[in-house]
C-alpha cells in the first residue's frame, strides 16, 4: 500500500518519470513509463534492475546497439486488422524501417556470448518474427518510401507508358512555345507551367486565338491566359487515364500485401511491445548512468543498508552545476528500525528523508536506485509518507489536522513490513501537546515493529531512543566554527537546531537574540554546541587515525624492502672482498715468481746465498698467511619491520646504565633511533617512535641520555615526517589505471616505467594499462618491459567485455 494518493508527487517520483520520458526514443517507451507500478515481488524487482544493469553495460561498452527508427506502428496494425482495409504507403515505409531495427536487435544479442545479458535475451527470445516480411516490403517500396516501378509487371508497364507520353508532350509543348515566342505572342523568358494538372503555355490575352487549344486559366489582370495546345490535349487525357490505372494497381498491390501481413499481426504486436520495452529499459539505463546508480543486493525482507545513497533529483541538479552532493550512509534493520533525525534548519534533514523514500520507491518500481552496489535493498509492502503542507480549504482542514489524519492512517495500518517517513513530526500546534502526541504515536509504531525515518526539533522525541529498543538517533552535523551545515548524517547522537547560531549568521537583531538567550538559558545552548563540536572532532580524529594506519603499513613495507636490499648488499660485499683476496694471492704468486727470477740473477751474479734464502722464505710466509686469512665483515644489525629509519646523530649516543622505567628514552640494540618507553609487560616492552608504536624484548633496550636524544630528535624527526608525507602524497595521487594511447613508444614506455615503480613502492596489488589495440606495437613494447620486472606476478588481457587486448591487467607479487 502506498499512502497518500499523491505520494509520487510528494516524493518527487513524478519528476523521475518525466526524466525517463525525455530519455525515450519513441512513444512506445513513453507508454511503458506511464505504466510504471509499485511492486512487492522480490523476483520481479530483481529482474527489472538486472535488465537495467545489463543495458548499462551495453551502453558503456558497445557502440553497435541500434538506436534509430523506433516507430510505433501499433495503431496502424490495429486499423488493418479489419478486413477490407489496406496499409498506407507512409506506414509501410515506417514498418520497414522499424522492422529492420527489431531484427538488428535480434542480431545483436545472437552475436554476444551465451552468458552475457541473460535477462535481456530472455525478453528478446520470446518474440518470433518472419524476416520475409521485410523482403516483401522491399519489393514494393524503395529507400525513399515510394512505390517501385517493378512492384508488379502491370505497374511497370503503366509507368513506362507514362514516361513515353510525357516525353511526347514535352516535345510538342516545346515546339508550340518556340512558335509563340518567334511570332511574338508571348514573352521570350516564359516557360511552360501547370494548370489543373495540365501542361500549358502562358500567352498574352490579345493573341489567345493564334494557337488552337483550350484555355485553363488566366491571370488576375486578365492580360495573360494559360492555353493547352490542341495537339497535346488527347495525350494529356491518356496520361490522366494511366494515372488512374496506376492508382488502382498500387491499391491492388497494397491490398495483397495487407492480406499477406494480416496473419502475422499478433507476432508484429509482440515485436512492437518488445521495441517499446527495449526503449523503456534503455531510458532507465541512461538515467542510471547519469545518477551513477548501481544494482544492490536485494533481500526479501524489510531492510535498508545503503552506502553513499544520493537524492536522485538533487544529485542530477548538482552535477549540472558542477557541485558536489554529500552522500548518506544509512542502515535500518530489525535491531534499529526507526531513525530520528535532528539538526539545524536547512541542514539536510528533509533531503535525508526524501532520499530514503524516493530511492526505495524507485527500486520497487524497477528504476535503479542511486547508491553503491555494496548496498543492500529490502522490500516493503507499505510505504507511508507525511511531508509538506496538506491544508485544505474545501475540506476545512488546517495544516495540523491534515498531519493528524496522516498519522492516524499510519497508526491504524502500519505493520512490520511498513516503511513510514514523517517530516517535522509533531509541529503545527502547541509544542508540548504536539510533542506528546508525536511521542505516543511513535511508540505505537515501534511496538508494531514498523520501519521509519522521521525529522524533528522536539527534545522529547530525541530522548525517546534512550528507553525504546528499536529507536535510534541521527544528527545532521553543523560546523559551529564556520556557522554552516555540513550535510553529513551522524548516527548515534541527536543534533541541535542551532537556531541562535543561524540567526546570528544572517544578521538577526542582536538585542532580540540577547533576550532570547536569557529566556532559554545559556546552559542549554552550551550543551548543544559542545555536543555537536565533539562529534565533529571525533570524525576528524577517526580520519587522522586512518591516515596514520595507512602510513604505518606503507612504512613497514618500505622497511622490509630496505632490509632485503641491505642483506643483498652485504652478501655482495663479502663476495667482492673474497675475490679481492684471491686476486691478491694471485698477485703475490706472480711476485714470488718475479723474486725467484731475481734470485736467479743474483746467483748468476754470485750474490750472498744466505740473504737470498731469507728473502725467499719471507715472501712465501706472507703469501701463505694472506691465502689462509678469511674476510672479516662486520654485520650490521637487521632492521626490524616495525622500526622507523632516521639519520644517525653526528655524535655517538650516550648510554645510561640505569634500570629502565616507563617514560625513559631508549634505543633497541645497536640502532640509532630513539623512542619513548610506554609500557613494560614481563619480558616485553612497548616503545613509541613519533606516532608509531612497536613491541620488542625488554632485554634488547638501552637507556639513552635525554640531553643527547634532544639533538638526535631534531635530526630524525624531519626525515620521518618527510617520508610519511611523501608516501601519503603519492598514494593520494595514484590511479589504478593509466592511459598511454596516442603516445610514441619511447614516451609511453617512460610513463609505464614510472607508473610501475610507484605501484611497487606503494604495494599496489593490481593495475591496468590502457594502450589500445591498433597494430599491437605499443602493447608488445610495454609487455616486453613488464616481463623484465621480477616484482610482477603476471599480466594478461582485460576481459573482452571491458576492453579485451586493448588493456593489459598487471598483477604484482
Amino acid at each position: 500500500m502506498i499512502f497518500p494518493k499523491n505520494f509520487e508527487k510528494k516524493i518527487g517520483f513524478d519528476l523521475i518519470k518525466e526524466e525517463l520520458k525525455q530519455l525515450c526514443i519513441c512513444e512506445l517507451g513513453k507508454y511503458y513509463v506511464e505504466r510504471i507500478r509499485f511492486t512487492t515481488q522480490k523476483s520481479l524487482i530483481s529482474k527489472m534492475l538486472t535488465q537495467i544493469d545489463e543495458f548499462v553495460h551495453i551502453l558503456n561498452f558497445s557502440e553497435s546497439f541500434p538506436s534509430q527508427n523506433y516507430f510505433d506502428l501499433t495503431h496502424e496494425l490495429k486499423r488493418i486488422r479489419i478486413s477490407g482495409t489496406i496499409i498506407e504507403v507512409d506506414a509501410l515505409f515506417d514498418l520497414k524501417s522499424s522492422l529492420i531495427t527489431i531484427f538488428e536487435i535480434f542480431s545483436f544479442f545472437k552475436k554476444t556470448e551465451n552468458e552475457q545479458y541473460p535477462e535481456l535475451k530472455e525478453l528478446v527470445t520470446r518474440v518470433e518474427l518472419d524476416k520475409l516480411i521485410i523482403s516483401r516490403i522491399e519489393n514494393i517500396i524503395d529507400d525513399k518510401g515510394r512505390i517501385k516501378d517493378n512492384a508488379s509487371p502491370l505497374l511497370k508497364q503503366i509507368r513506362s507508358s507514362q514516361h513515353k507520353l510525357h516525353r511526347e508532350i514535352d516535345k510538342q509543348i516545346s515546339n508550340a512555345l518556340k512558335l509563340a515566342k518567334k511570332a511574338g505572342w508571348t514573352e521570350q523568358d516564359v516557360e511552360p507551367t501547370f494548370r489543373n494538372s495540365r501542361l500549358v503555355i502562358p500567352m498574352a490575352a490579345t493573341h489567345k486565338r493564334k494557337i488552337k487549344g483550350f484555355i485553363h486559366d488566366e491571370s488576375a489582370t486578365g492580360q495573360t491566359v494559360y492555353i493547352e495546345p490542341a495537339e497535346i490535349f488527347e495525350t494529356n487525357n491518356e496520361i490522366r487515364n494511366l494515372e488512374n490505372a496506376e492508382r488502382r494497381e498500387i491499391t491492388r498491390i497494397l491490398t495483397a500485401f495487407t492480406e499477406y501481413l494480416r496473419p502475422s499481426l499478433d507476432d508484429l504486436f509482440a515485436a512492437y511491445r518488445l521495441l517499446g520495452q527495449i526503449d523503456f529499459i534503455r531510458a532507465k539505463a541512461r538515467l542510471a548512468i547519469v545518477l551513477d546508480a548501481h544494482i544492490p543486493t536485494i533481500k526479501n525482507k524489510p531492510l535498508i543498508n545503503w552506502i553513499n545513497s544520493k537524492h536522485p533529483l538533487l544529485y542530477k541538479s548538482f552535477k549540472a552545476q558542477d557541485r558536489e552532493l554529500i552522500p548518506l550512509t544509512i542502515k535500518l534493520d530489525k535491531h534499529q528500525r526507526i531513525l530520528i533525525v535532528s539538526g539545524p534548519n536547512a541542514g539536510g534533514k528533509s533531503v535525508c528523508l526524501k532520499t530514503v523514500g524516493l530511492n526505495q520507491y524507485m527500486a520497487q518500481c524497477g528504476v535503479m536506485p542511486a547508491f553503491d552496489e555494496e548496498s543492500e535493498l529490502g522490500v516493503f509492502k507499505n510505504i507511508f509518507i507525511d511531508i509538506g503542507d496538506e491544508q485544505s480549504l474545501e475540506n476545512d482542514l488546517s495544516t495540523y489536522s491534515s498531519h493528524l489524519l496522516n498519522i492516524k492512517h499510519f497508526v491504524l495500518n502500519a505493520d512490520e513490513n511498513t516503511l513510514f517517513l514523517i517530516d517535522e513530526f509533531g509541529t503545527g500546534t502547541e509544542p508540548q501537546l504536539g510533542g506528546a502526541i508525536a511521542e505516543s504515536s511513535l511508540e505505537i509504531l515501534n511496538e508494531k515493529k514498523s520501519f521509519g525515518v522521521i525529522t524533528t526539533h522536539y527534545a522529547n522525541l530525541k530522548l525517546l531512543a534512550d528507553h525504546n529498543e528499536g529507536v535510534f538517533n541521527g544528527a545532521m552535523l553543523f560546523d559551529t566554527k564556520e556557522i554552516k551545515p555540513l550535510y553529513k548524517l551522524a548516527i548515534g547522537k541527536p543534533g541541535s537546531s542551532f537556531a541562535f547560531e543561524i540567526a546570528k549568521n544572517i544578521g538577526f537583531p542582536k538585542a532580540v537574540l540577547k533576550r532570547a538567550i536569557k529566556k532559554t538559558g545559556k546552559t542549554q545552548l552550551d550543551f548543544d554546541q559542545q555536543l555537536q563540536q565533539l562529534e565533529i572532532d571525533k570524525q576528524n580524529i577517526l580520519k587522522k587515525e586512518a591516515e596514520l594506519k595507512i602510513a604505518d603499513e606503507f612504512l613497514k613495507e618500505i622497511t622490509e624492502k630496505y632490509q632485503e636490499l641491505l642483506e643483498k648488499t652485504e652478501s655482495s660485499k663479502e663476495e667482492i672482498i673474497q675475490e679481492a683476496r684471491i686476486e691478491a694471492k694471485s698477485l703475490l704468486d706472480n711476485s714470488n715468481k718475479l723474486i725467484e727470477h731475481t734470485i736467479k740473477e743474483i746467483k748468476e751474479s754470485q750474490a750472498e746465498k744466505e740473504k737470498t734464502k731469507k728473502l725467499r722464505a719471507k715472501v712465501k710466509e706472507e703469501s701463505k698467511q694472506l691465502a689462509s686469512e678469511k674476510p672479516e665483515i662486520k654485520k650490521k644489525d637487521k632492521i626490524e619491520p616495525n622500526k622507523t629509519i632516521t639519520q644517525k646523530s653526528s655524535k655517538e649516543l650516550v648510554i645510561v646504565d640505569e634500570p629502565l622505567k616507563v617514560g625513559d628514552l631508549v634505543k633497541v640494540g645497536e640502532q640509532e633511533t630513539i623512542g619513548e618507553l610506554l609500557e613494560i609487560s614481563g619480558k616485553d616492552a612497548l616503545i613509541s617512535y613519533n606516532s608509531i608504536q612497536v613491541r620488542t624484548k625488554l632485554k634488547s633496550l638501552k637507556k639513552v641520555s635525554r640531553k643527547q636524544s634532544r639533538k638526535d630528535k631534531r635530526i630524525g624527526g624531519s626525515n620521518y615526517s618527510s617520508i610519511i608525507n611523501n608516501i601519503n602524497s603519492k598514494m593520494a595521487r595514484f590511479e589504478l589505471s593509466m592511459d598511454v594511447r596516442g603516445k610514441r613508444g619511447e614516451e609511453a614506455l617512460s610513463m609505464v616505467r614510472e607508473y610501475v615503480d610507484e605501484a611497487i613502492l606503494l604495494n599496489i596489488k593490481e593495475i591496468q594499462i590502457l594502450h589500445g589495440k591498433g597494430d599491437g606495437i605499443l602493447r608488445q613494447i610495454i609487455r616486453e618491459y613488464l616481463s623484465s620486472i621480477p616484482e610482477i606476478k603476471s599480466y594478461k588481457n582485460q576481459h573482452v567485455e571491458f576492453g579485451g587486448d586493448g588493456i593489459t591487467v598487471v598483477a604484482f607479487k
